[in-house]
């Protein structure tokens, strides 16, 4: 167990209150009253206080209770389902540090009295959640003028859908003072006035989750252009973030279309292969995990990991005979019993599993059949989460596996803006919109019409349709030009749930499922940073890898070289610091969030392999003292030579199998350009130097000179 995970449970546990406790639905004592007396009023004054100042990041500290029932129209094929998500609260870790999301974002806000998170003032004895997206903070502010109203008022407070089921008892007016009763109103209004402020500058035609994303992009552009401020490379990251994972376009001249591509049909969906693996499968000669092996002993023990995160999807692949997903399917399927339930031949989900992972292109660095099997166990161990047992229907968790299984198929290698910038024929086909995420779902649908690989020929037609609609909204998200508007609509519901129920999250309308699951799979494609730090770094080089392919063919073509994808310029451990640091960090932290506390381990995990990259990033040499031009040669000569021996001293994590040659063109250009902007930066202060130098001499000899001429002068006026 790592320092941290130890820190944090222990300091759960000896604390004065214990063990964390589990929020009651009908309690009728608020968290910030529980446990303290008669000091409730003081705190109620206090928290009032807090909420005003620190107006982005709002308390989450009302009393909460259940807003709505099981919706009748729910469908008869989600009964066995339960609608309800226990939201717990989120105690703060102090080991860990928090994402951008939870910055001052007081440049953009509205009320004057706006201050940085951490000025707040924290409840004693009391984990406090704090709410950032815009929707949820208004609501959080009204529930709070609604409490001070009923102090005000003198009024008890009725049972109905905004209190507990038992009346809360309320502070008589009387024992307030008078300057007290005064000071409770005036911060009243002022609360209320900025709730209606917020209400008149919303736009009727925006979503609340859209106010949020917005928030989100703004934040992110700000931390963006400051590292982009910082160096070379910290520019090239904030380019490839902010082009990667913000949905917008760059403008680009769309070159004509060549004779061969006006010759194909627009309607056929290219990438489909006739292939053939059913004539040798049965059911009685069928493997035990669905693929030939001679390794199935240790396929077996590998597979042992099949429901726990992080299992090394390498090592599968090795004692599968180079079929990771087919294996991992098979092996899913299996373990959930879906075959059965769903009454799907065996023989033709092995045929339809091994057709599409022949779809997959093995040359691929990173996009390949390993990927997808990494995604698929990922999503797997996901919706086995404790918080979301049950939650999901046979059918969602089916649509979810297929979802991730085929979300990558026939991945060229290039990335969407690559497409668009070539005119290719899939960015022609679906418009520059999403364009491989819509051919990953074509090819993937395209193929169940194979001989013998319809796997749903059992569903029934409204299950077809509920499935098919359910796995084109779940591939879409793994577009990453989507990427702030999932975390905005994810973040949203979960806060605004938190502020308005009681701390259930009731999931009993399409929207809402299907949300939570887009964000499931959208955090499985992006779990790489969160797995052992030996996986996580062979992912990394391939990542790089297919990055700097993708960089050589626009260096070939004439192209400006996508950012992160040019190799003599890129530095790999920056762009994971950035990585993680804006974009993997607040979507897990958000879903840790949702199902608190069962992802604290894989958080731990994030950030542990996030500061292991941060130690890695070369760090420049201080420059020497003046005049000691052997020594700075010296030391120049010692500082490479410490960084090559470190790098290629490093022995290499993991399985060799299945892997492509490993890359450290990244890391060597890094390096050698860091050092020749050392050297750079060390003559030009060498240059300052010698002309300061130069200077002062001048100086001193014309000092010099005037002092023998005023002593010439002082000894001609003697002998006069």
């Amino acid at each position: 167990m790592s320092q941290r995970k130890l820190t944090r449970q222990l300091r759960l546990w000896e604390s004065p209150e214990g063990p964390p406790p589990v929020p009651s639905l009908t309690s009728p004592v608020s968290p910030v009253d529980r446990g303290h007396g008669g000091c409730a009023l003081f705190r109620r004054m206090k928290l009032n206080r807090s909420i005003q100042e620190r107006r982005r990041s709002s308390l989450c500290n009302c009393s909460f209770d259940s807003e709505n029932g099981p919706s009748p129209g729910r469908s008869p094929m989600d009964s066995q389902a339960s609608p309800g998500l226990v939201l717990h609260p989120s105690f703060p870790q102090s080991q860990r540090r928090e994402s951008f999301l939870y910055r001052s974002d007081s440049d953009y806000d509205t009320s004057p009295k706006t201050m940085s998170r951490n000025s707040s003032i924290n409840s004693e004895g009391h984990a406090e959640d704090m709410i950032v997206t815009p929707f949820a903070q208004v609501l959080a502010s009204l529930r709070t003028v609604r409490s001070n109203f009923t102090i005000l008022a003198n009024v008890t407070t009725p049972t109905n859908k905004r209190s507990p089921v038992t009346s809360q008892p309320t502070v008589p007016q009387a024992t307030l003072s008078e300057e007290t009763y005064q000071q409770m109103a005036r911060e009243t209004l002022e609360e209320l006035d900025w709730c209606l402020d917020q209400l008149e500058t919303i736009q009727t035609h925006r979503s609340v989750s859209e106010m949020a994303s917005n928030k989100f992009k703004r934040m992110l552009n700000r931390e963006l252009s400051h590292l982009s401020e910082m160096s070379r490379s910290g520019n090239q990251v904030s380019e490839y973030i902010s082009t990667t994972f913000l949905d917008k376009q760059n403008e680009v001249e769309i070159p004509s279309p060549t004779l061969r591509e006006r010759e194909k049909p627009m309607c056929h969906i290219s990438g489909v292969k006739k292939l053939t693996h059913s004539s040798s499968l049965s059911n009685s000669t069928m493997p035990r995990f669905g693929v030939k092996t001679e390794h199935e002993d240790a396929l077996a023990r590998e597979l042992n990991d099949l429901n726990k995160w992080g299992l090394n999807i390498f090592r599968v692949a090795e004692f599968s005979n180079n079929r990771p997903l087919s294996c991992i399917m098979f092996a899913i399927f299996q373990e959930r019993d879906l075959l059965k339930t769903f009454r799907i031949p065996v023989d033709t989900f092995v045929t339809y599993v091994m057709t599409l992972e022949d779809h997959y292109h093995a040359n691929v660095a990173y996009h390949n059949s390993l990927h997808a099997a990494d995604v698929t166990q990922s999503t797997h161990v996901l919706l086995s989460t404790p918080a979301l047992d049950a939650v999901f229907t046979d059918l969602e968790i089916l649509a979810a596996l297929f979802a991730a299984a085929i979300h990558d198929v026939d991945h060229p290698g290039v990335s969407n803006q690559f497409l668009i910038n070539t005119n290719s024929e899939l960015a022609l086909m679906y418009n520059d919109e999403s364009v491989l995420e819509n051919h990953h779902l074509a090819v993937g649908f395209k193929l169940l019409h194979e001989d013998n690989c319809d796997i749903f020929q059992n569903l029934s037609k409204r299950q077809r349709q509920s499935l098919r609609k359910l796995v084109i909204d779940m591939v879409l998200a793994t577009d990453m030009s989507k990427h702030m508007s999932l975390l905005a609509d994810l973040k949203t519901m979960v806060e605004t749930k938190k502020v308005t129920s009681s701390g259930v999250l009731l999931l009993d309308h399409y929207t809402d499922r299907i949300q939570v699951l887009r964000n499931m799979v959208h955090c499985a494609d992006l779990s790489n940073p969160t797995k052992p730090l030996a996986v996580y770094r062979q992912w990394t080089e391939r990542i790089m890898e297919e990055f700097f392919r993708q960089g050589d063919k626009e260096r070939e073509r004439g192209m400006e070289i996508s950012p992160m994808c040019d190799k003599h310029t890129a530095s790999v451990e920056k762009s994971q610091v950035g990585f993680i640091d804006y974009i993997v960090h607040p979507l897990w932290e958000t879903w840790g969030d949702l199902v608190h506390p069962d992802a604290q381990d894989i958080l731990d995990t994030l950030e542990d392999n996030r500061d292991w990259y941060q130690s890695t990033i070369p760090q420049s040499p201080s420059p020497p003292p003046i005049g000691q031009d052997k020594e700075l040669n010296t030391c120049m000569d010692k500082f490479q030579f410490e960084l090559t021996l470190e790098d290629s001293s490093q022995p290499e994590q993991g399985d060799e199998g299945d892997k492509p040659m490993p890359n450290h063109m990244a890391q060597d250009c890094s390096h050698d350009e860091g050092k020749k902007e050392d050297e750079e930066d060390i003559m030009a202060e060498e240059e300052n130097e010698d002309i300061i130098e130069e200077e002062d001499e001048v100086a001193m000899e014309e000092e010099e000179a005037e002092e023998e001429q005023e002593e010439e002068l002082k000894a001609r006026l003697e002998d006069e």
